[in-house]
C-alpha cells in the first residue's frame, strides 16, 4: 500500500503531483525516441529531410537545363559511343564523389582522393596489360594500405582528417612526379563495352547509400566522429572504426575510379590530382552532404555527379577550356553554401525547442524556483548575501541577475 495516496491521474492529495509521475498520455513517440540518443553524440532528435528534398528538386531542374542545352547544341553527345564515353565519365566521378561523400558523412574528409586516383591511373596506364582485374586488386591494395595509415593518424593520434589525409596526399604525388610525361595506355580494356552497368552501379550505390543514411540509427552511428563539444575530446572505439572504415573505403573507391580514368582515354598525362579531389568533396557538398558531418541526401549525390559530367561534357564541346581547378573551386563555393542551409534548415525541431527552454532559464533568478536533480520543483528562496554581512541602512541594493556565469571513348585526360 503506497505511503502517499494517490488518484487515478497520479496526482498526491491537495492535487499536488508526486514526485516521478507522470502522465504516459502527455509523452510523444518522439520524445521517447530522444531518451535513446546520447547527448554526447549530437542533438536530440530526427535530423528534418525537407531542404534535402527541395535541394535535390533544384538540382534535379539544374540537369534537365544543362541537358537539354547539350541535347540541342550537340546532339551527338546522347548517341552511339559518345553517350557511352559520358556514362563512364559520370561513373569514375561518381566513384570519387561517394568517397569524398562518405569521408564527409563520417566527419573525417579525405583530401587525398584525387592524388590516389591518379596514381592508380599511371598504374593502369603502365601495367594494364597484365589484365584489369590485377591492376585493380594492385590499386585497391595499394589505397587499403594508404587510407590505414591516415586512419592510424586520425583515430589513433586523434588529429583533424583534412590534415592527415593532406600529408598522404603529398607523398603519393610525390610517387606521381616519378613518372614525368605522356603515359600512353597499354592493355586492351575498354570500359564503353560496359558502360551502363558501371553508371547503374554507381547509380545504385550512391542512391542506397543515401536511403541508409536517412536512417537516423544509421547515420548517427556513421557521423559519431564529428564533434559536438571540444574536438579534443575521443568518440569511442565505435566512433574511431567507422571513421577508419570510411576512410579506407574512399581510397578503396578512388583508386577504381582512377583505373576508369585511364581506361577510358588513349593517354595519360600524370598530374598532382587535386583537381579531381576538389571535385569529388565539391559535388559531394553539392549534393547536399554537410561538411561537418552526419547530414545528407538521397538522391543528392547522384545528381550533382550527371549535372557535373554533363557541365564538362558541355564546355568542352563550346571549346570554353575552362580549368578543373576553377570548377573545383566553384563547387567547393556553392557546396558550402548548401552545408550552411543543410545544417540551419536540418536541425532536429526538438534541438531547437531545448534551445528556448535553455533561454527561458536564462531569465529565471537564481534565488528563484529552481528544479531539482529529480522530478518535481522546489520553491525555496537562496539568498545571496551571507547572513554575517551587517544592514546597510538608507540603501536598497537590488540583485544583479546578470551576475551568473573530359569524354567519349578513350579520349584524352
Amino acid at each position: 500500500m503506497s505511503e502517499f495516496p494517490t488518484d487515478a491521474s497520479g496526482t498526491g492529495l491537495g492535487g499536488e503531483r508526486r514526485f516521478g509521475a507522470t502522465s504516459s498520455s502527455s509523452i510523444s513517440s518522439t520524445s521517447l525516441e530522444d531518451v535513446f540518443d546520447d547527448p554526447e553524440h549530437g542533438e536530440p532528435g530526427r535530423d528534418r529531410m525537407g531542404v534535402h528534398a527541395w535541394w535535390e528538386l533544384l538540382l534535379l531542374v539544374a540537369v534537365g537545363v544543362v541537358g537539354f542545352l547539350l541535347w540541342s547544341n550537340h546532339p551527338a553527345a546522347f548517341r552511339g559511343q559518345e553517350l557511352r564515353g559520358l556514362l563512364v565519365v559520370v561513373a569514375w566521378l561518381g566513384l570519387l564523389t561517394l568517397g569524398g561523400g562518405l569521408s564527409l558523412r563520417a566527419a573525417v574528409p579525405n583530401l587525398a582522393l584525387g592524388p590516389v586516383a591518379m596514381a592508380a591511373a599511371v598504374l593502369f596506364a603502365e601495367d594494364g596489360g597484365r589484365g584489369v582485374l590485377s591492376v585493380v586488386g594492385l590499386a585497391a591494395l595499394g589505397a587499403v594500405v594508404i587510407g590505414l595509415c591516415v586512419a592510424v593518424l586520425v583515430v589513433g593520434v586523434h588529429v583533424p582528417a583534412w590534415a592527415a589525409s593532406l600529408a598522404a596526399a603529398l607523398v603519393v604525388i610525390v610517387w606521381i612526379q616519378q613518372h614525368p610525361g605522356t603515359i600512353a595506355v597499354s592493355g586492351g580494356y575498354d570500359p564503353t563495352r560496359h558502360a551502363f552497368y558501371l553508371f547503374g552501379g554507381f547509380a545504385a550505390l550512391a542512391v542506397l547509400g543515401g536511403l541508409f543514411g536517412s536512417i537516423k540509427t544509421v547515420r548517427r552511428a556513421l557521423g559519431r566522429f564529428r564533434p559536438v563539444a571540444d574536438p579534443a575530446h575521443r568518440r569511442g572505439v565505435v566512433a574511431a572504426g567507422l571513421a577508419a572504415a570510411a576512410l579506407i573505403i574512399s581510397m578503396v573507391l578512388a583508386a577504381v575510379g582512377g583505373v576508369l580514368i585511364a581506361a577510358n582515354a588513349p593517354q595519360v598525362t600524370p598530374t598532382t590530382g587535386m583537381e579531381l579531389s576538389g571535385l569529388a568533396i565539391g559535388a559531394a557538398l553539392l549534393g547536399g552532404t554537410s561538411a561537418f558531418g552526419r547530414r545528407g541526401g538521397i538522391f543528392g549525390s547522384l545528381l550533382a555527379v550527371v549535372l557535373l559530367a554533363l557541365f564538362l561534357r558541355y564546355e568542352q564541346a563550346e571549346g570554353w577550356r575552362i580549368s578543373w581547378y576553377a570548377v573545383a573551386a566553384a563547387l567547393l563555393a556553392g557546396g558550402l553554401v548548401v552545408t550552411r542551409l543543410v545544417e540551419w534548415l536540418g536541425r532536429p525541431l526538438s534541438a531547437r525547442d531545448v534551445d528556448d527552454d535553455d533561454t527561458e532559464d536564462a531569465w529565471m533568478p537564481s534565488g528563484g524556483v529552481q528544479p531539482q536533480a529529480g522530478s518535481g520543483w522546489s520553491t525555496t528562496l537562496q539568498d545571496s548575501w551571507s547572513s554575517s554581512l551587517p544592514t546597510q541602512s538608507g540603501s536598497s541594493r537590488s540583485r544583479d541577475l546578470w551576475s551568473d556565469e573530359r569524354w567519349g571513348s578513350r579520349n584524352t585526360l
